[in-house]
């Protein structure tokens, strides 16, 4: 959720921070600050709102090594105060951190009865007491490895000491250390410092790293044992113009119609991994899918899809329930888990449930490197693209692409998925339009003004009716749900009066006619019927066309929800790349 970036190097550091931090804002964020060290002394800004809105001159910090931090506020409220970095009471060290100090009461009234003064209410701020303690004995490494052994709690953290050095410290949340030419970058972001080098390293769980201007070059070592670590470096494929806008207005129409490529290069997979795979799913004793939020909905519709491609059953749970579930897990279960960063909380405890009973781990991932891919046991890419909106979409179809793709290699007729994919990208493509979005914007003037909205689909439509709630809640604030059609006599028909907009999905397959049965309930009860189809019918009040492609229906369904829910937050006036309350990369539980 919070972003962090640091810098070691010979350019004035300020600068470079905040410029990090701007590329971090699609996280999610309320506050954000700065330090930095210059002539051993901490020089520190703290600011609540935008960082467009800083000016560098009003409050000028100098020094070429500093650390900063975009919060999401968790403990405390948004204030100055509350903002990070955090200091210790002498000045000596500032802390930026991700993630929830568990323990932080217990250790915040040890630090109180020693006689340290606090000035958050942060569960942060007893990180850099816990230093000041430690620096008594210890120099600056093992004094941050004996303060990360104190805390509880998934944590990523990074220290600044008024000398000049930088320790990063990964309990949990992602840390990534970008090598430069005689400057080095720690962020948990890569696109924080891609305009600087796309050469990384991974801080894998329990490690942290030693970053110096002069003497020692930069060290990786284990938090518990203090034992040095190989690391290797790799070479991001990702080009800066794919992490930019493109001259977009936003991010997230950016990525909407970027679906006219994405959709296209998830096939760009190796035939012999995805049979591999496949083989994975039928010599396994139960498959689960384990995914939250977006990717929840991508391994719903997964089971769907599974049962009728491959006559093959498997299992969706999602990522904060799946330890709940550690009775059916053995060594001769599979478990593929779906997230776009790799860094999603829920997922990686729940693979790790996995693990504890032998279970074997398969993910599919957008981000190369991630905590996901070094923890599964195989990892297939998706191949999307960096994607900086807070609400997920070219993710999404590229991940419902793949399931389909693994559908039909498990079914032994992965040429007849690939011909499938490749008729679907060329439908999308023509699909989006700028008559279509025009179409799309009209409506959503019509709707800009409605307090629900409700979607209903059979089939694999119904996850992808409660993936397009997901996308209409977190982009215009409407309240949406989604609902299978048959349940709509079981208690959400209640809530239909005249003119309340139902958006209605549906696909020439076996649920066609039951779903335009229910349509046909609800606008008889005075519902005004969006349809979401290959084919206008006459219940439709309005109607979005979309491509007859079979069992990658769900693919095209949810595309035009995601320009509806993108055009209702622009006439709304939303941020609709940073969605209020929410983030990216949910790195905490």
């Amino acid at each position: 959720m919070c972003g962090i970036i640091g810098y070691v190097g010979q350019q004035q550091a300020c600068g470079i921070l905040l410029d990090g931090l701007k590329k971090l804002e699609y996280r999610g964020y309320d506050s954000y600050g700065v330090a930095t060290v210059s002539h051993k002394k901490i020089l520190c800004v703290k600011k609540t709102g935008k960082i467009s809105a800083h000016d560098p001159s009003a409050a000028p910090l100098s020094g070429t090594i500093g650390i900063a931090h975009t919060r999401w506020a968790t403990h405390g409220g948004i204030t100055e105060v509350n903002t990070h970095p955090h200091l210790d009471c002498t000045g000596t060290v500032a802390v930026v951190h991700n993630g929830v100090v568990e323990n932080h009461q217990e250790l915040r009234a040890a630090l109180q009865r020693a006689g340290h003064i606090f000035r958050s209410e942060t569960d942060t701020e007893v990180i850099p007491h816990l230093l000041e303690d430690a620096l008594k004995v210890h120099p600056f490494p093992e004094a941050v490895r004996e303060t990360m052994k104190q805390l509880r709690g998934r944590n990523g953290c990074m220290a600044l000491l008024n000398t000049g050095s930088v320790v990063a410290a990964r309990q949990g949340s992602p840390l990534i250390i970008g090598i430069g030419i005689g400057e080095t970058f720690i962020a948990s972001d890569v696109t924080a410092f891609f305009n600087h080098t796309r050469n990384v390293i991974y801080l894998d769980d329990g490690e942290m790293a030693v970053i110096q201007k002069e003497g020692e070059p930069l060290s990786v070592l284990t938090i518990a044992e203090g034992n040095p670590v190989s690391k290797r470096t790799v070479t991001i494929d990702w080009s800066p113009e794919q992490a930019g806008k493109g001259g977009y207005p936003h991010f997230l129409i950016k990525e909407i119609m970027e679906q006219k490529e994405t959709l296209a290069r998830v096939l760009a997979q190796d035939d012999r991994q995805l049979l591999r795979v496949a083989d994975a799913i039928n010599r396994a004793y139960g498959t689960f899918f384990v995914g939250c939020g977006t990717a929840g909905k991508v391994c719903f519709t997964a089971e769907y899809l599974f049962s009728t491609i491959a006559g093959r059953h498997v299992n969706f749970v999602p990522g904060s329930e799946f330890s709940n579930y550690h009775h059916f897990l053995k060594p001769e279960t599979l478990v593929i888990a779906i997230s776009q960063s790799g860094e999603t909380a829920d997922v990686l405890e729940a693979i790790e449930t996995a693990k504890k009973a032998g279970s074997r781990v398969i993910s599919l991932v957008n981000v190369m490197g991630s905590t996901l891919v070094r923890k599964s046991d195989e990892a297939m890419m998706i191949n999307a693209g960096p994607e900086k909106a807070v609400a997920s979409t070219k993710a999404t179809t590229a991940q419902l692409a793949l399931v389909t793709l693994l559908a039909y290699a498990t079914a032994g007729r992965l040429e007849e998925g690939k011909r499938l994919l490749v008729d679907t990208a060329a439908a999308v493509n023509d699909m989006l339009n700028p008559r279509y979005e025009e179409r799309v914007k009209s409506l959503a003037g019509k709707l800009s003004g409605k307090k629900d909205i409700f979607i209903i689909g059979r089939g694999a439509s119904y996850p992808i009716a409660l993936e397009a709630a997901i996308k209409i809640m977190e982009v215009s604030y409407i309240h949406a749900q989604g609902f299978a059609g048959g349940e709509l006599k079981h208690g959400p028909l209640a809530l239909i009066e005249s003119g309340v907009p139902c958006i209605v999905l549906v696909s020439n397959d076996e649920t066609k006619a039951a779903t335009l049965s229910n349509a046909t309930e609800v606008r008889s009860r005075g519902g005004f019927i969006i349809g979401v189809a290959p084919e206008n019918n006459p219940v439709f009040d309005e109607w979005l066309k979309v491509p007859d492609v079979g069992m990658a229906s769900p693919i095209v369904n949810i595309i035009p929800i995601q320009l509806l829910a993108y055009h209702l937050g622009v006439l709304r006036g939303n941020e609709v790349d940073h969605c209020r309350n929410l983030a990216k990369s949910v790195t905490v539980i």
